[in-house]
Parts: structure tokens; C-alpha cells; sequence
């Protein structure tokens, strides 16, 4: 099961990029993985992505998986991201602002967690394999 972000309005208009195809890149915090106890995404894998409704609307597969520091990430990950970011300064600083978010930090179970050029983060790359809504 894949879900973007909590339930609201940035799951939809994540699920939304991932159905239309414009996103076929996500990034994920290692220590998210760690706490929750999940394990990292594996290539080959299939997943049913789930809208805020808690309903699957898609079918995506994973096709490439790296773990890597933040200031690691380049341009074409976060423009395949599909959320509109030019340049990798504006893919971070949208995605601090919801890695520093009060939402974020409770589900971590850490009020101070940040992060810094050297936070470990999960790029996963996918396709959409089955659009449910159709």
C-alpha cells in the first residue's frame, strides 16, 4: 500500500500527479521506515496507492530504490516528483516544510525532529501499472 503524505488536500493532489503521471518519483525519510518498522521499498514491487478517502485508485510498481543523504538529491528526482519544483532548493524547502510540520514530527513520535544535508532519504522511483479509476 502506498499513501502520500497524511490525508488531506496534499494526498490528493499527490494521487492526482500519480495518476495523471506526471509523478513517478517520491522521497520518503529514512527514519520514517525505522519507526514505523516498515521495510524500504523493493524494486519489482507492486503497490496499491490510496487516496485520502482510503480507497485504491492506482497500481504502481517500483522500478529503482536509493537511500541518500538530502544533499544528495538531484534535479531530476525532484522534478519527477511532480509537485511543479524547477530547482532542487524549492523541492526542499517544500518538502522541510511538511518534514518539519507538528503532523510529521507527532507520527515520529520526535517534537524536534529536523533535517540536515546529511538525513538519510529514501528515493523511490515507480509507474503506474493500473489505473483503478477507469
Amino acid at each position: 500500500m502506498e499513501q502520500f503524505a497524511f490525508p488531506g488536500p496534499l494526498r490528493d493532489r499527490l494521487v492526482a500527479a500519480v495518476v495523471s503521471g506526471a509523478k513517478t518519483s517520491t522521497t520518503g525519510l529514512l527514519a520514517a521506515y525505522e519507526h514505523e518498522r516498515e521495510p524500504l521499498p523493493r524494486v519489482g514491487v507492486r503497490s496499491a496507492v490510496i487516496d485520502s478517502d482510503g480507497r485504491a485508485v492506482a497500481v504502481t510498481e517500483t522500478t529503482d530504490v536509493r537511500v541518500v543523504p538530502l544533499a544528495e538529491v538531484d534535479l531530476r528526482h525532484a522534478v519527477d516528483e511532480g509537485e511543479g519544483f524547477t530547482t532542487v532548493a524549492a523541492w526542499r524547502a517544500g518538502h522541510e516544510d511538511f518534514w518539519h510540520s507538528e503532523e510529521l514530527r507527532a507520527a515520529l513520535g520526535d517534537p524536534g525532529f529536523t533535517v540536515d544535508d546529511s538525513t538519510p532519504v529514501v528515493l523511490e522511483r515507480f509507474r503506474v501499472v493500473a489505473d483503478l479509476l477507469r
